[in-house]
């Protein structure tokens, strides 16, 4: 009898040795993942300044590889360096530039992970903060969707399903190029019901689908697809360089029907007057309703690039709001804190800053637009909208006198939360 004890006891100390040996190792298989994720993998610091790797995780950090790149007006240009990390060339006709690559030890042994530092001059922007009113053209006629069409008998037909796909465009008609919706609504009118080819883009490449059209109960021609051809909205301007080039907005200009990024031909932001703010409340965002007045007068820049992280180009003149605004320093995001920060956001007709509480920074979001997490605190702003509501996109998130990012995303569930992108990942677009 005392042998089956002894030995259910061993079994027992053997048993308790292996769930502890796993659960140890489950412990440090997450923790290596939560560093990876708290670590960044690339750091900006300003020439003559030391890093900062205070990430808040027991890593030790260690030198592995540099460079020295001497960067004159011939060969400092970005083309230069692929193949290296991206690095910003200083405005002086010669400076060196040092590139390198540091590793994270977890206790000084064990290798976490690498980060990649470069050095770049000190930047100041204008923080902005107004809204505007885009527009942009495509640069093809886009197809939204599919539907039905009922025929001269009243019989449903649908003669595009499954042959195009929401986010086609449609290049050409027969072999004719078209660029408006006028010239694709005339050009199945004079099919009088014969079969027609479709040239379009799908993902970058050119197919060729045929469609027959449907004639309708109202005696027209149609083919059952949904187009769009241009598309409008308020936004908000993030920042203005002294040469005048801004970037707004925090992310790009999609379809909200196909969700994908706008390929457009041409577009324009405007002074634009807000409305009224619709407020925001739990399950359904908020939203800015403004008027845009396509005059000449009231355009006040191009858009030349609608991009993951926002939309770029030039300012053809200053908003009125900015004229005596100073600029301020960029910080990056290993200077950021979690704690109190503000917006600057125009939401009655004149443009304030908002306190707002930093959560969470995810310095792992490489090309993302959520990198800051942030709760709002100001009263009068959650009296009057609830939070974040849409248009308020591309307001600078400003920290310490320093312009750290811009407000992207609102949390449909509570209006009060929202996302920004780090001003750097908007920079280095």
């Amino acid at each position: 009898m005392s042998k089956m004890l002894h030995k259910i006891w061993n079994s027992f100390i053997a048993h308790r040795k292996v769930t502890g040996y796993a659960g140890l190792l489950t412990c440090l298989i997450f923790s290596y993942l939560l560093m990876l994720d708290c670590i960044p993998d690339k750091i900006y610091v300003k020439y003559g300044e030391e890093p900062d790797f205070s990430f808040g995780v027991p890593v030790t950090e260690q030198v592995v590889d540099s460079e020295e790149v001497f960067a004159t007006q011939q060969s400092g240009s970005e083309e230069d360096y692929r193949g290296r990390i991206h690095m910003t060339v200083p405005e002086t006709e010669k400076e060196t530039q040092r590139s390198y690559q540091v590793v994270c030890r977890l206790f000084g042994a064990i290798p976490v992970k690498r980060i990649s530092i470069e050095q770049v001059a000190e930047r100041e922007l204008i923080p902005a903060g107004t809204n505007i009113g885009i527009y942009v053209r495509n640069d093809a006629i886009m197809i939204i969707g599919t539907g039905e069409v009922k025929d001269c008998t009243g019989a449903a037909r649908e003669p595009a399903k499954n042959v195009v796909q929401s986010g086609d465009y449609i290049l050409a008609v027969d072999g004719e190029e078209i660029d408006s919706k006028k010239d694709l609504i005339d050009k199945i009118a004079e099919s009088e019901g014969k079969k027609i080819r479709l040239r379009l883009r799908r993902n970058g490449e050119e197919i060729e689908v045929s469609l027959q059209p449907v004639l309708s109960e109202a005696g027209g021609y149609q083919l059952g697809i949904w187009i769009r051809d241009d598309i409008a909205g308020v936004g908000t301007l993030t920042y203005v360089t002294d040469d005048m080039e801004y970037g707004a907005l925090g992310h790009g200009i999609t379809d909200a029907d196909v969700g994908s990024l706008i390929e457009m031909e041409e577009g324009y932001i405007y002074k634009t007057t807000i409305l009224g703010v619709r407020k925001g409340k739990k399950g359904q965002p908020g939203e800015m309703s403004g008027m845009i007045n396509y005059h000449e007068q009231y355009r006040i820049g191009d858009i030349e690039e609608n991009t993951e992280v926002g939309i770029y180009g030039r300012l053809k003149k200053m908003p009125e709001e900015l004229d005596s605004v100073a600029s301020v320093p960029v910080a990056y995001k290993q200077e950021i804190e979690k704690g109190a920060a503000q917006i600057i956001s125009e939401v009655e007709g004149k443009r304030e800053a908002f306190d707002i509480e930093i959560e969470q920074l995810d310095y792992h979001s490489e090309g993302d637009n959520k990198g800051i997490r942030f709760q709002v605190t100001d009263r009068r702003l959650l009296e009057d909208t609830g939070g974040i509501v849409q248009g308020m996109s591309g307001s600078p998130i400003m920290q310490n006198g320093r312009i750290i990012g811009a407000v992207t995303h609102v949390f449909i569930a509570d209006s009060a939360q929202g996302y920004g992108i780090f001003i750097e990942n908007m920079l280095e677009r």
